[in-house]
């Protein structure tokens, strides 16, 4: 028997992943979306090699991975029937962490995470109707607590249907958890809730460089507009994939939603700005909240434009909301049952910073080894 996990070639799921083959817990079933059994693998393989050497990863491909080439938004994946049929009755539990965080479009975020979250509930009912299901556990995400200011947000009072959402996205995932908790009331749930996931606190190298841009964007001005007091709820992926990974495996979790964040000890924006001006021996920004509203205002109108400027505008659009709402939440749950903390963003946020201005907003790749065998050879 296998755990299913979707998003493995994502950025979270490739975490994920590689804890659970580390912490030696049994097979895994990996949807990869391919053209062919040899791009399935290599896909993979890039996914992974910021966790494993290419002989351990070979050895887990021979021995711990089924890999299903399939779509999330396809009916039953897309999956010839006796594939599928594989997948129902080796799956013993499911982690879902594949989804769309395109949050400027509604049509990729319907389609990936509810179309998708609905294919995956339907095998997990099939599982279960077969030979029942150990756990679902689903990868959410902060933003279903909605629009927010000045607030510290428990678990449970997270979800508030009167509340507008800040993006497709949110609303989505929001609706996801609604979906879950419905179709599923016998199975065993837990919802995980990460926060600003950006970069691994234990090396600089990331292969997702969204949020980074904007981060290096913000960190190359002399004038922030932003209240420096204001928190800012930054986690690192490794607290987040290793909190995902242990909870799924332990038999009984004390709660069924847990927030992965840095909660109450987010960091401010002066005690971010200030780690990253000692890092590089320069003075720090000016802060300016004032500036907040012709700020949001050149953004907006930057997003319109072609090219690099335009692109990075239309990312800083984007995370702007969850920049300056000065809103956490609380992780005792989660810090309580791991015993650890997530690590404070200031202490590796220069190597993050400095990693990809070095390498152009670009991870090297390294490629399959030409002497090795396999479907990928």
């Amino acid at each position: 028997m296998a755990i299913f996990l979707t998003g493995s070639t994502g950025y979270i799921g490739a975490h994920v992943a590689a804890n659970l083959l580390k912490a030696e817990a049994g097979s895994l079933n990996l949807l990869v979306r391919a053209r062919s059994p040899r791009e399935a693998e290599v896909r993979l393989w890039q996914a992974l090699q910021l966790h494993l050497e290419f002989p351990r990863f070979f050895e887990y491909l021979q021995t711990r991975i089924r890999i299903f080439r399939g779509d999330l938004t396809s009916p039953r994946f897309g999956l010839p029937t006796d594939d599928y049929d594989r997948l129902i009755h080796t799956t013993d539990s499911v982690i879902h962490c594949a989804a769309s965080l395109n949050r400027k479009s509604e049509k990729s975020c319907l389609n990936v995470n509810l179309r998708g979250t609905l294919e995956v509930l339907q095998l997990a009912l099939r599982s279960n109707h077969y030979h029942g299901l150990r756990r679902f556990s689903h990868v959410s995400t902060v933003a279903v607590a909605g629009k927010r200011k000045n607030e510290v947000v428990t678990e449970d009072k997270a979800i508030d249907w009167e509340r507008s959402d800040y993006d497709p996205y949110a609303r989505t995932k929001k609706f996801c958890e609604h979906m879950i908790r419905q179709l599923l009331p016998e199975v065993p749930l837990t919802f995980f809730r990460p926060s600003i996931v950006l970069g691994d606190s234990r090396y600089a190298e990331t292969t997702q460089f969204d949020m980074v841009k904007s981060f290096v964007f913000l960190a190359g001005l002399r004038v922030l507009p932003f209240r420096a007091n204001d928190k800012i709820d930054i986690v690192n992926v490794d607290f987040v994939a290793d909190a995902i990974a242990a909870l799924h495996l332990k038999e009984k979790p004390a709660f069924d939603t847990y927030h992965l964040s840095s909660g109450t000890g987010a960091q401010t924006f002066r005690q971010l700005t200030e780690a990253l001006a000692l890092a590089q021996n320069r003075r720090g920004p000016l802060f300016m909240p004032g500036f907040e509203r012709p700020f949001t205002a050149a953004v907006n109108v930057m997003a319109n434009r072609k090219g690099p400027i335009g692109y990075g505008a239309s990312l800083m659009k984007v995370f702007l909301p969850y920049l300056v709402w000065n809103t956490v939440f609380d992780n005792t749950r989660v810090t309580s049952e791991l015993g650890s903390k997530p690590i404070p963003f200031s202490q590796y946020s220069y190597p993050l910073l400095k990693f990809s201005r070095e390498n152009n907003f670009t991870y090297h790749y390294q490629e399959w080894p030409a002497a090795v065998g396999g479907s990928a050879a």
